[in-house]
């Protein structure tokens, strides 16, 4: 049990995290007037954060279930 929700909560947790993320940048364009291309590369800064984050998830996937990780 304790396994499970660390796995989960985490995974959860992260995104929620994201998501609020999402809503901080958005504001943060808006209030700043960063116009299409300034907020552009905001969300393309997010966004590699969160690419970074899910192949984390599917390397980890991969190794448990390859026999990698004992």
């Amino acid at each position: 049990m304790d396994e499970w929700l660390t796995e989960y909560g985490v995974t959860l947790g992260v995104g929620a995290l994201i998501l609020f993320m999402v809503f901080i940048v958005w504001d943060l364009a808006h209030s700043s007037k960063a116009g299409k291309f300034g907020t552009m590369i905001l969300f393309i800064a997010l966004a590699m954060g969160i690419f970074g984050f899910l192949i984390k998830l599917v390397i980890t996937y991969l190794l448990e279930h390859a026999g990698g990780i004992q």
